[in-house]
């Protein structure tokens, strides 16, 4: 009686042995299939956001700040704006008036790069500032503490190169400011005269004089933010 049991066991047995062997295969045929699939199109956009974010990082200064930018003149006229020259720091309490250094500071600031530019008729100075953030959220939050209605401070500090038409351009001189987030940046500028007259001293101004300094910002948010092809063999992507 006692032999008569053992084959039931024996069947059990082996069809667990079987069982396991099988999960095995098909386990190990996943992981294969894991270690050698694409990336999914959730993982190619959070490679491409991360690439996108670490820009401010990666891409060479005057990649980010171009030489000249185009901006349309108050007669309507296609214009060019040149870049006198870029900072060497990208701090973010430096590159900030006091009063904003908190809330930047809490929104996870990483850098803010910044660029003085003048215009076609080296009539009027822009300083653009790009604040770079972990993600769009923070981003967003660190906008919300720029003054609106293009109230010049508390902003982004005024960059002047001495020896050059801005050196007179500084804190005081400071007359418009624009703020304006863009994906995980945050694109600032702060606009003044190369007379260096102070704000207070400004009568009314032409309301078309400063507005170009928008444009500039525009097209240095438009180029940080542009999507890209995936390039999963590049440095710069993390797929």
């Amino acid at each position: 009686m006692s032999g008569t049991r053992t084959w039931p066991a024996l069947m059990v047995a082996s069809a667990l042995t079987v069982i396991c062997a099988v999960i095995a295969g098909v386990a190990a045929s996943a992981a294969a299939g894991e270690l050698t699939r694409g990336p999914s199109a959730g993982e190619l956009r959070q490679a491409s956001a991360a690439e996108i974010a670490r820009r401010w990082e990666l891409w060479p200064a005057g990649r980010v700040f171009p030489t000249t930018l185009g901006y349309t003149g108050e007669q309507g006229g296609r214009e060019k704006a040149r870049r006198v020259g870029i900072s060497s720091r990208t701090d973010c309490a430096a590159s900030v008036d006091a009063p904003l250094r908190a809330p930047v500071r809490a929104a996870g600031c990483r850098a803010i790069l910044r660029a003085t530019y003048i215009d076609a008729l080296q009539g009027v100075v822009v300083t653009v500032g790009v604040a770079a953030f972990p993600d769009s959220v923070s981003a967003s939050a660190a906008e919300a503490a720029f003054p609106k209605a293009g109230k010049p401070t508390p902003g982004l500090r005024a960059l002047s190169f001495p020896g050059t038409v801005t050196d007179r351009f500084n804190a005081a001189s400071r007359q418009e400011s624009t703020a304006r987030q863009a994906g995980p940046y945050v694109v600032l500028t702060t606009v003044g005269q190369v007379d260096g007259r102070p704000a207070r001293w400004v009568g009314k101004q032409r309301p078309t004089i400063f507005t170009f300094a928008g444009d500039l910002a525009g097209q240095i948010a438009a180029a940080l933010t542009a999507p890209a092809a995936p390039d999963c063999e590049a440095k710069e992507w993390r797929c």
